[in-house]
Formats: structure tokens, C-alpha cells, sequence
């Protein structure tokens, strides 16, 4: 029997568990139904597939995340957004390396509202820098990138020399904010 609580939101709750504790290749129907107390078909009332649950966990992390550096860009701006930018995100993937790995980097329907909140937040700190539509593409493309590969590289434990990540990342802060300013970077 299906538990009576069940719905879209818990099937993610569950499957966001499963990523928590085991990483995002154990994140499977029978996994999730498994943890949910129901059969795997029952699952089917609420999601359609698994390419659907994960897009659909992908869209609740991604929206976890833009929460997180929204409140830690808020009331910034320029180079001072930036830097709160950058950290709120490493703090994100160093609490949730599992939930940041199982979220989706290419742009899909479910993910499309969260990613324009992450987007938005990343204009918004660019504003105070007077860039046009164009420079402020480019610059949060960098931005992305930066914050994306370091994430993905300290997360996967990449970095094996032995000096300080924390220092790395403070230069790495430094050279995207000094990159930001530059006057070239305003289109």
C-alpha cells in the first residue's frame, strides 16, 4: 500500500535521502520506492520516470541553492557580492558534495525557473560593475565556471598538493573579482 503522505514533493524528499547518504549513481526507483516504504510502481503516481526524478531533484537543489547565495549576495553589491557569491557557494557543495554532484548542469524545463533564480542573483551582483547585456553574459559564464570547477575538483578531492584550499579559493576570489572590475570585462 502506498503511504497516504505520499506525493511528488516526499518521492523527492526520499530520492534527495538516497543522494545524501550513498551519492547521486545510487539515486533509482527502487531505491527511492525502497525507502518510501512503497513498491517501486507506486512510484509511478508521482513522477513518470527516472529522468523525471532527477530532474526534479536537480531543480529542488538548484533552487536550495540559489536560496543560499540569494541571502548571501543580499544587500551587496560589486566586489563585496561577489566575494559572498563565491563563498556561499563553495559552502553549499562542501555541506551537499552528493546533492551537487546529482544536480544537472544543462539546462532542462523542470530546472529552467532555478537556474533564472541563479542567473538573476549572478546579474544582480555583476550590476553594480555598470556591465552591458553582453559583458554581464560573458562575466557570469566565468563566474560559473569558476565556482562550478573548483567546487566539482575540491568536492571530488582533485587537489592533492598539500597548501591551503581555503587560501586557494581566497585567490581564486580574488583574481574573478579583479577580472569583474577590469574595464575591458564592462563590454
Amino acid at each position: 500500500m502506498p503511504r497516504a503522505s505520499l506525493s511528488a514533493d516526499a518521492v523527492v524528499a526520499f530520492a534527495l535521502e538516497t543522494v545524501d547518504e550513498a551519492g547521486p549513481a545510487a539515486l533509482t526507483l527502487s531505491a527511492v520506492a525502497g525507502r518510501a516504504g512503497v513498491a517501486t510502481p507506486s512510484l509511478y503516481k508521482h513522477v513518470r520516470n527516472l529522468a523525471e526524478l532527477r530532474d526534479l531533484v536537480s531543480a529542488r537543489i538548484m533552487n536550495d541553492l540559489a536560496d543560499e547565495v540569494g541571502l548571501a549576495v543580499l544587500g551587496r553589491s560589486g566586489e563585496e557580492a561577489l566575494r559572498a557569491f563565491m563563498t556561499a557557494w563553495r559552502a553549499f557543495t562542501l555541506r551537499a558534495p552528493h546533492r551537487y554532484a546529482a544536480m544537472l548542469q544543462t539546462p532542462e524545463p523542470r530546472t529552467a525557473e532555478a537556474g533564472e533564480r541563479l542567473l538573476d542573483i549572478i546579474r544582480a551582483a555583476l550590476r553594480s560593475y555598470g556591465m552591458t547585456d553582453s559583458a554581464a553574459v560573458h562575466m557570469a559564464r566565468c563566474l560559473r565556471a569558476a565556482v562550478h570547477g573548483f567546487a566539482v575538483l575540491e568536492t571530488d578531492g582533485a587537489f592533492g598538493l598539500p597548501a591551503s584550499l581555503d587560501e586557494s579559493h581566497a585567490l581564486l576570489v580574488t583574481m574573478v573579482v579583479a577580472g569583474a572590475g577590469a574595464p575591458g570585462a564592462r563590454g
